[in-house]
């Protein structure tokens, strides 16, 4: 088992140890989805299945706290392969609104399915239980420092 500096603040560990099984999480779950299809284009889907709507890249951009370049690039690919459309904003001559397409719902559907086998791994390690404990704090922490964003 790795140590923790016992100097470092209560905090810093809490969000230390996030990052970590983020990178983690996302590293696995990468394997599971085709050639090509990343953890950026799956957020993007999923998003889009989550919320719905249309959006501009720059709201993309800041939503995802990603450059305009870097969601360029991932929405570009997403438009390539079929996954969203990209169209003229009506009421911004210069701008452009992203929306799923069907194709693009079914590969969410798809990637959400082939991680499946992940998810029930890991839930016979971690019970419903002690997830639905923790699940509170940790929707409790991304609202304050979403709003914190939102505010700066």
């Amino acid at each position: 088992m790795i140590q923790q500096d016992p100097e470092d603040p209560l905090l810093f560990v809490f969000f230390n140890e996030i990052g970590i099984i983020n990178q983690l999480a996302q590293h696995r779950l990468e394997q599971t989805f085709p050639p090509g299809f990343k953890i950026s284009h799956f957020s993007v889907l999923n998003h889009f299945a989550r919320l719905g709507g249309e959006w501009s890249p720059s709201r993309l951009a800041r939503s995802f706290q990603v450059t305009k370049g870097a969601m360029t690039n991932t929405l570009g690919w997403l438009s390539k392969t079929g996954y969203v459309e990209i169209r003229p904003d009506p009421n911004d001559k210069r701008g452009k609104l992203v929306t799923i397409t069907e194709a693009g719902r079914q590969m969410r559907d798809q990637a959400v399915a082939a991680i499946a086998p992940i998810l029930q791994e890991v839930g016979q390690q971690f019970p419903a239980e002690e997830i639905a404990k923790v699940l509170p704090l940790l929707q409790a922490m991304r609202q304050f420092l979403d709003r914190e964003r939102d505010e700066k």
